[in-house]
């Protein structure tokens, strides 16, 4: 990755806090940077401006040329204030009606001009020091993806039993019906190759939180099978809580997710790795 060069033109190309409809692959913007990181939120509280700027922070430290897309998901706790006065040659903010994280993901990396593109959690649940390392890892491997894993025996994670047993049980299931051969779908924190994200955007619809499951799916179906994953640090501050409609609503997408690999043509062919 380049180093970043001062006068690259991104506070003139960019108009902070713009609503936006999700664009098409024939408008998806060239690759000048070397990476694009989406921070999505939904009323996040007093972390979001603070993990922003720890993301700045590190990516400068790393040298590459980078630039941030922070998408509200339609916040209503004032979370998008807390950003104004952020560099807008590195941050971009993006405003959205609440339609679900996946959604807000989506609309950030379609407009993303990184080599490699990604996004972290923007509640401070998962460190923006994180980023240097996966960063490391896209400098050494270049690989189609690299993902957060929770269960990585490297990963350091402290959370509820009941959130652990639930993601063990979801990790077995997705097994079962994809045969997908990492981890931990559901970290909130993944880079990915821009040509692979140029040929899975286009056929995703998840809007919520199989976003993540969805892309990792259709990246392998479309033989980008490189997909590494990395540890992660979360400390006690992983708050929240599995409601029965979260539960419910991941359920629900995930077996829409495999109902449309079966049938039909919604996801288009399976190509060879």
């Amino acid at each position: 990755m380049a180093r970043q060069q001062p006068g690259s033109g991104l506070r003139d190309s960019r108009t902070p806090r713009t609503p936006l409809s999700l664009v098409g692959p024939a408008t998806f913007p060239p690759p000048v940077l070397d990476l694009t990181v989406v921070v999505p939120y939904y009323n996040p509280g007093p972390m979001l401006r603070s993990t922003v700027e720890r993301a700045v922070e590190v990516l400068s430290e790393t040298g590459i040329s980078f630039e941030i897309v922070t998408v509200s998901d339609g916040s209503t706790d004032g979370s998008d204030a807390s950003l104004e006065g952020l560099p807008s040659d590195l941050v971009v903010q993006v405003v959205l009606p609440h339609a679900g994280k996946g959604k807000a993901v989506r609309a950030g990396l379609a407009r993303g001009r990184g080599r490699y593109l990604g996004f972290i959690d923007g509640d401070g649940d998962v460190p923006p020091e994180l980023l240097a390392e996966f960063v490391e890892v896209v400098q050494k491997r270049h690989p189609d993806v690299v993902l957060g894993s929770k269960r990585h025996p490297d990963s350091e994670v402290v959370y509820p039993l009941a959130r652990r047993l639930y993601s063990w049980g979801y990790q077995q299931l997705v097994r079962v019906l994809f045969h997908l051969d990492v981890r931990d779908t559901q970290a909130g924190i993944k880079l990915v190759r821009r040509e692979v994200l140029a040929e899975v955007l286009p056929l995703m619809v998840e809007q919520g939180y199989a976003f993540d499951l969805e892309m990792l799916v259709l990246a392998r179906r479309l033989g980008h099978r490189d997909l590494v994953e990395a540890p992660v640090r979360i400390g006690i501050r992983f708050s929240s809580t599995v409601s029965r409609r979260v539960v419910f609503d991941m359920l629900r997408d995930t077996f829409a997710i495999w109902w449309r690999l079966r049938s039909g043509d919604a996801y288009g062919a399976k190509r060879p790795a």
